[in-house]
C-alpha cells in the first residue's frame, strides 16, 4: 500500500482542471466544502492519486449536488458545511460512507460488488466505477468504466467511459438527453427541495408498463434514498432472479 505522500505529491494533480470544470459549467450545481482530512484517508483507502479526477475529486471536494438536485456525485464533505444552502445538501453522504469504507485504512478491504459507487440520482438510479473483473460481478462493461443501474429497467447498463470522462460529460449537460424519458414538466420544483439523502419515490414504478406509457400520470413523492434502493433491488431479484449487487449505502 503506498503512502499518503505517494498519492498526494504528484506532478499534474487533476483538480485545478476539475474545480475549473466545475467553475465553467452551465449546468445548475451546489458543490459542497472538503473535511481534508477525510479527503486523505479516502484517498489512501482508494490507493489512486491527485493526479486522477477520482483522487481530486475526494481529497479537495466535499461533493457536488448537480442540475437542481437530480445528480449527487460523492466527495469528502465537512460537517460543518455553510448553512443556508438549499435542499439540505449538507446531509450529502461521503464516497466513503456510501462504499461502507473501513473505520481506520486497511489494504485488504475491497469494495462491495465488485465496483466503487460514486453517484446516485434522486430516482435511484447508481452510478459505479468498474473494478477489475465486472463479468465476475455480474457488471457490463471494462475495469475502469462507469455503469449505471436504470431505475426503469432494473439492470446496469455500461456508459463506456472512465470517471474523468463522465464527470465531463455530467458537467457538459450530458443529463439531458440520458434522463430525456424520465423527467417531466416540473421536475426541478420537485428534485431541488429534496436533501442529499432523499430520493423520489414513482408509483406506479418506472419499469412497470404504465409509468412507459405515461409518466406524467405518475404519483411522486420525497422518500429515503435508502428504501428506493432497497426496493429496486429486491424487484430486480423477484422479477429477474438476477440480484443487482451493491447499491451504495445512504
Amino acid at each position: 500500500m503506498r503512502e499518503l505522500s505517494e498519492l498526494t505529491d504528484v506532478a499534474e494533480p487533476a483538480w485545478p482542471l476539475l474545480a475549473r470544470a466545475l467553475d465553467t459549467s452551465g449546468v445548475s450545481m451546489e458543490v459542497l466544502p472538503v473535511d481534508p482530512a477525510l479527503g486523505r484517508a479516502t484517498l489512501q483507502q482508494l490507493q489512486v492519486t491527485a493526479r486522477s479526477w477520482l483522487g481530486g475529486m475526494v481529497l479537495e471536494c466535499g461533493g457536488v449536488v448537480l442540475d437542481s438536485g437530480w445528480v449527487r456525485i460523492y466527495g469528502s464533505p465537512a460537517e460543518d458545511a455553510p448553512a443556508g444552502l438549499p435542499g439540505g445538501s449538507t446531509d450529502l453522504p461521503s464516497l466513503a460512507d456510501v462504499n461502507d469504507f473501513p473505520e481506520h485504512v486497511d489494504p485488504a478491504w475491497r469494495p462491495a460488488g465488485g465496483g466503487l459507487v460514486v453517484g446516485h440520482d434522486v430516482l435511484g438510479g447508481v452510478f459505479a466505477l468498474n473494478g477489475p473483473d465486472p463479468e465476475a460481478a455480474g457488471r457490463p462493461g471494462h475495469p475502469g468504466e462507469i455503469v449505471y443501474f436504470a431505475p426503469d429497467s432494473l439492470k446496469w447498463e455500461a456508459l463506456e467511459v472512465g470517471h474523468a470522462a463522465w464527470l465531463q460529460w455530467l458537467l457538459g449537460e450530458g443529463t439531458d438527453r440520458f434522463y430525456d424519458t424520465l423527467r417531466w414538466p416540473g421536475w426541478r420544483a420537485e428534485s431541488g427541495p429534496l436533501t442529499g439523502v432523499q430520493g423520489l419515490s414513482v408509483v406506479p414504478y418506472l419499469w412497470s408498463a404504465e409509468a412507459r406509457r405515461d409518466l406524467m400520470s405518475t404519483s411522486r413523492r420525497p422518500a429515503p434514498l435508502a428504501e428506493i434502493l432497497r426496493l429496486h433491488r429486491e424487484f430486480g431479484l423477484r422479477l429477474d432472479q438476477i440480484d443487482p449487487g451493491f447499491l451504495g449505502t445512504v
